[in-house]
């Protein structure tokens, strides 16, 4: 009798314990009722001067302040996205792009005007630089955007549907107004305050619909959405020449076999952020600093990582896309929820007690003072072609000046205020000799522009 009752007690446990692993094992790592969509984003953030020149940034010069080559990076990028047409990748700063593309052949031109008309190459804020919010000036704002908007528009026909503000120090809300009254779809940007940041995601609270101008109303209303930490890929999985995590084997014939620890890893990690926020899409970027100068590398990680997920949506109920911040508007909109209303700045930020962000605003008044200056410079010069345009008729007293030869003068200036506006130059928070190289080109560009005075 006893015996009996101890094998029934150990065929109950053992009965138990296996359905009871198998009912955990079958309860997916996203417990929703829909699939998380967790949008991939491939991004470098290029900034126009920092540590380096802007000519050094671009021709990966200089490279024992900081390892970074943009040219490269252009390259890379688009030989990666033949390799795989389900790749997409985004692009910021013209003030870079524009170069790299004067020095392209037209096979190359051809190449990359079809990515972009299919969407995979996305142009994305799409201003000259990634402008400051605090130490710039709307009308030198609105000026650097129109920059690479034209640019754009001219190129490739495309206008910029996101505000992707990743690296500025801190949000004003004049910044949302501008670009609400420029038509962006959203706003999306990083750096908010580390006490802010933690009450929003405990409450689901990322994503907001702003409200930049108390006067203007809802016509200044943006939708608004703050990356889940950072813009850099999920701890662990950054694969640059930059990046020491270790690569995707999904070979079971090769040692060192890792595709389901890492899988695993990737998704506990996604899920944990998605849950901030409020539908079942979630935007990863992928990439950060100067990054894709290797595109191969990183794109063929993520590739397989991707597959092996997709592969397993029972496991873990996630769905894997290369996506870019528009596409991901757009699903976030087809949800259809309401969103709270933010009318106040992201102002001050820091990212720790008492790391407040805010030196910057007053820092290297010199160069702050000479940005203004060149401003007010280049409108005069402005105005002024734009009278003598209108006022160039026969027998007037400009009938023989050349005001296109004129307009290619002052273009020196207009693109040396737009790299002044960047997050790291009239903000001063660049290297000592970057801040010189600022300084140059707006002496040079006010050269070229008083020499057009002087033809007047």
């Amino acid at each position: 009798m006893l015996f009996r009752s101890l094998l029934l007690f150990g065929l109950a446990v053992l009965f138990c314990s296996f359905w009871g692993v198998n009912a955990i094992k079958s309860t997916p790592m996203w417990p929703g009722d829909e699939p998380l969509t967790v949008h991939v984003v491939p991004h470098t953030h290029d900034d126009v001067g920092w540590l380096k020149t802007v000519d050094e940034y671009y021709l990966g010069a200089n490279n024992s302040i900081q390892h970074a080559g943009v040219q490269y990076i252009l390259d890379s990028v688009l030989l990666a996205l033949q390799e795989n047409p389900e790749r997409r990748f985004i692009y910021v700063e013209i003030a870079f792009f524009e170069r790299w593309w004067n020095e392209q052949d037209e096979a190359t031109r051809v190449l990359m005007k079809q990515f972009v008309k299919e969407g995979r190459f996305e142009f994305i804020n799409g201003g000259w630089c990634m402008n400051d919010e605090a130490a710039t000036h709307y009308e030198a704002i609105i000026d650097q955007m129109t920059l690479g908007h034209r640019f754009l528009m001219e190129t490739f026909g495309v206008r910029p549907r996101v505000a992707w503000h990743i690296d500025p120090f801190g949000h004003s809300a004049a910044q949302a107004a501008i670009f609400a009254a420029m038509g962006f779809d959203s706003f999306m940007f990083a750096r908010i305050d580390y006490q802010d940041r933690a009450l929003r995601r405990a409450e689901q609270r990322m994503e907001m619909v702003w409200r930049g101008s108390a006067s203007i109303g809802e016509a200044s209303d943006i939708f608004t959405s703050v990356l889940y930490n950072g813009y850099g890929p999920l701890s662990g999985f950054c694969y640059d020449v930059l990046c020491a995590d270790p690569p995707i084997n999904d070979d079971s014939s090769l040692e060192g076999n890792n595709i389901k620890e890492r899988a695993n890893l990737f998704v506990k990690e996604a899920v944990e952020a998605a849950k901030w926020y409020r539908t079942n899409n979630f935007l990863m970027p992928f990439g950060s600093d100067f990054q894709f100068e290797n595109a191969n590398e990183n794109f063929k990680n993520m590739d397989k990582l991707m597959a092996y997920i997709n592969a397993n949506e029972a496991l873990y109920n996630v769905k894997l896309i290369y996506s870019t911040p528009s596409i991901y508007t757009d699903a976030v909109y087809a949800s259809d929820l309401s969103w709270e209303v933010k009318t106040d700045d992201f102002f001050p930020y820091a990212d720790c007690p008492h790391c407040y962000w805010t030196g910057y605003f007053t820092s290297r008044p010199a160069i702050k003072g000479y940005v203004r200056m060149s401003n007010a410079l280049l409108h005069s010069a402005d105005s002024l072609l734009a009278l003598i345009h209108t006022s160039s008729r026969p027998f007037s007293p400009f009938e023989s000046f050349d005001w296109k030869e004129s307009l290619k003068d002052i273009h020196v200036l207009r693109e040396a205020m737009g790299v002044a506006q960047h997050h790291d130059a009239v903000s001063g928070t660049e290297k000592q000799h970057v801040a010189d190289d600022y300084a140059r080109r707006l002496h040079h560009g006010a050269s070229k522009t008083h020499d057009t005075f002087n033809k007047m």
